[in-house]
């Protein structure tokens, strides 16, 4: 049955992230609960690591629906934290999180409130037409779908690096807006092996910008090995996914 495709992935991280997986196993007070394959996953992760907070990292799968993890997050969905005995989830709300609560390391944005204020937009830009956009793209099976998709893919990236600064979206800071990005952009190897993008598409400042962030060392130790994430996206490439996220596309909703 395809929803027994999705509960099979490889169980645990790889690479670079599984020594990192390794050196955050200790107990302790802030508990992330993470899929390794999860970009969704990876964007939190990475405001982890950047501002070097303690935490426990435990790898579920979102697609079994344990009952000790649904407890920590009803809807099943991955990443999730446990801190101080409470709960709370979805990737943008915990980043934004993290933030505050740990005010003493290192800020993820601008302490300008308008600027904050033009980070979220530019967050908002990125959730609801760049990942929509990559997911779209990768689960279209028709080539004129493909093509209306990295169309699509490419005018987002575009607008979205008209608002760079240079090197990162701040300028010189790392933060959350390039985090909200990072993932995807990590994740771009697929669309290129699969579905014809190529770099000179978006032009510009792409490639240097898609090169910082495979090069963040943030980014490279929250990456598995590139072949299990292809694993993973088959399911994607082939529109079988049984994910919330592949099954919003492929009845043309919002990404959950």
């Amino acid at each position: 049955m395809p929803s027994l495709v999705d509960e099979s992935i490889y169980p645990h991280a790889s690479g670079e992230a599984e020594q990192t997986v390794k050196a955050h196993s200790d107990k302790c007070d802030l508990v992330f609960y993470a899929g390794w394959f999860c970009p969704f996953v990876q964007r939190t992760w990475l405001a982890l690591e950047e501002k070097e907070i303690l935490y426990e990292y435990r790898e579920v799968n979102p697609y079994k629906k344990e009952k000790e993890f649904l407890d920590i997050n009803p809807l099943g969905l991955v990443p999730a934290i446990a801190y101080h005995g409470k709960a709370l989830y979805e990737s943008l709300v915990l980043n934004e999180f993290l933030e505050d609560e740990f005010t003493s390391s290192k800020p993820l944005l601008p302490k300008d409130s308008f600027e904050r204020a033009r980070c979220r937009l530019w967050i908002d830009h990125l959730t609801k037409k760049f990942t929509p956009a990559f997911y779209r793209t990768m689960q279209a099976q028709e080539e004129d779908k493909q093509k209306e998709g990295l169309n699509e893919l490419v005018k987002t990236l575009k607008t979205y690096l008209d608002q760079v600064k240079g090197p990162w979206f701040l300028g010189e800071q790392f933060s959350l807006v390039d985090i909200t990005a990072a993932p995807w952009i990590f994740r771009m190897y697929i669309l290129e092996e699969h579905r014809g993008f190529k770099d000179e598409l978006v032009g510009g400042y792409w490639s240097e910008y898609k090169k910082l962030i495979k090069e963040r060392p943030s980014v490279i130790k929250t990456s598995s090995d590139l072949q299990r994430y292809i694993e993973v996206y088959q399911r994607y490439l082939r529109n079988e996914t049984q994910s919330e996220v592949g099954k919003a596309i492929r009845a043309g909703q919002s990404l959950p």
